[in-house]
């Protein structure tokens, strides 16, 4: 699959305060590389991106820039939240790029495979497509003090994951109108009123953002059997 006309946006200007690791979170070290170097490795990694736009703190900009010799990646100081450095990112997006992609950089382990469902969904002419696992868990619904009102049917619930992908004319066009923090760009396209479709994840790609999500990650890198998802009836 041709990777011109794709382009990633990698929001990397959290404080991680919940990791607790005294950095800003896509900086931390996973098994000696930063968590947004995996990340932009991962969505390169799947050959079907073309370039990458990582939007970090404006007082990292300059040591994030070195991280990335060779690779297609411009590096842009973000806003005051994660919407701002969205809309940040989307403003250097070149001119002939039609389809781009939302990517946690705390989602560090993210198959390249499942890069490849997101564009080529897109590609297909979907107008967004965001990956998704089945929520196992039972969960139930409570009041503001913690009791049970009901209890939901998770058969049609999913836990959703990135790289979200859309139609990069779409996109723009969610954010344009976007006031105040938010934390799922499908939404905005949903709002448009354009369909959001499914595709797959992986359990590999959980969001790294507590001290023990972190250990799981380095876990994992080191070969340990560690189940994320264990069997549940």
């Amino acid at each position: 699959m041709d990777p011109s006309g794709v382009a990633a946006i990698v929001p990397a200007a959290g404080s991680g305060l919940r990791l607790g690791a005294g950095v800003p979170k896509a900086f931390v070290d996973l098994g000696g590389r930063p968590m947004v170097l995996r990340a932009v490795d991962g969505l390169l990694e799947s050959d079907v991106v073309g370039s990458v736009v990582v939007v970090v703190p404006s007082s990292e900009v300059t040591a994030a820039a070195s991280l990335f010799p060779g690779r297609p990646v411009t590096v842009v100081p973000g806003g005051a939240d994660r919407t701002a450095s969205v809309a940040a990112g989307l403003r250097e997006l070149a001119s002939d790029v039609d389809v781009v992609l939302v990517h946690d950089a705390a989602r560090p382990l993210t198959p390249p495979e499942v890069v490849r469902r997101v564009v080529a969904a897109v590609r297909s002419g979907l107008p967004a497509v965001i990956p998704v696992l089945p929520v196992v868990d039972t969960v139930k619904r409570v009041d503001a003090g913690g009791v049970v009102t009901a209890t939901v049917d998770r058969s049609a619930l999913r836990a959703v994951q990135t790289p979200q992908g859309f139609r990069a004319s779409d996109l723009v066009r969610a954010y344009a109108g976007v006031t105040g923090a938010l934390t799922d760009d499908a939404g905005l396209v949903e709002a448009l009123g354009e369909d959001v479709h499914t595709v797959a994840g992986d359990p590999v790609a959980f969001k790294v953002t507590t001290a023990w999500d972190l250990r799981i990650a380095e876990l994992l890198l080191a070969g340990a059997p560690v189940p994320l998802t264990p069997e549940r009836s």
